[in-house]
């Protein structure tokens, strides 16, 4: 019985190109690794900006607001801003948080500044007495800022160089907006009867609360809920 053998062409041409083809596969794998990585590590950053973005956030409880020399001065100037941190939220830093506020005609932003705007963390019995460091700080100021009554914070997160709203706590933000006698206020006088008013306390990052009130057509009470 007659064998047939047939070899196959081995040369140097055929292993040149067994060479470039393992070469090329192994670039390419190279290439798929380093991108698939990156990718993985800028969605895993993007997700969790995006989680806390979402999650995160304040909250306006209420909104009061305080008239001095009722009845001859039908003008509210000082307001007050109960706010806390949203369910889930991370902590917010007030040092960071801007407030946007305004009328028919003017429009401010307020900033936190605690070489001017210091706060306030004993337990208060009036929360508009102008003696406070959160008040008192702000008077005569040029500069459009706000001070920090703190009510709720059991781990002293808001009575630091950056105060920081954290799950459970509870703040009051200040805000003169009219006239005591030593500062004229965000709307100059005051915000009169029947005045529109609106905003939100901006957090560096999240979801900002929001403030949206019409005053009473006249003020009967000095101290009253706006929001």
């Amino acid at each position: 019985m007659k064998v047939r053998t047939r070899r196959g062409a081995v040369g140097i041409g055929t292993l040149i190109v067994f060479i470039a083809m393992v070469l090329v596969a192994a670039v390419a794998a190279a290439v798929l690794i380093n991108t698939s990585g990156f990718l993985q590590q800028k969605a895993s950053s993007t997700g969790r900006e995006t989680t806390q973005q979402v999650a995160s956030g304040i909250q306006v409880e209420r909104v009061v607001g305080k008239a001095n020399g009722l009845p001859t001065t039908q003008y509210i100037q000082q307001l007050a801003i109960y706010v806390t941190p949203n369910a889930g939220s991370s902590g917010i830093d007030l040092s960071n948080t801007k407030i946007i506020l305004k009328n028919e005609s003017t429009e401010a932003i307020l900033k936190y500044d605690p070489t001017h705007a210091a706060f306030t963390s004993t337990v208060v019995s009036d929360i508009f007495n102008v003696s406070l460091a959160a008040w008192a700080s702000l008077a005569g100021n040029t500069t459009r800022e706000f001070g920090i009554i703190v009510l709720q914070d059991a781990d002293g997160s808001l009575t630091s160089e950056h105060p920081t709203l954290n799950k459970g706590d509870l703040a009051v933000l200040t805000l003169l907006v009219g006239d005591l006698g030593s500062d004229n206020g965000v709307f100059g006088a005051g915000i009169g009867p029947g005045e529109k008013i609106s905003g939100e306390v901006v957090p560096e990052f999240g979801a900002p609360g929001v403030i949206e009130f019409v005053t009473p057509s006249t003020y009967t009470e000095s101290v009253m809920d706006l929001q």
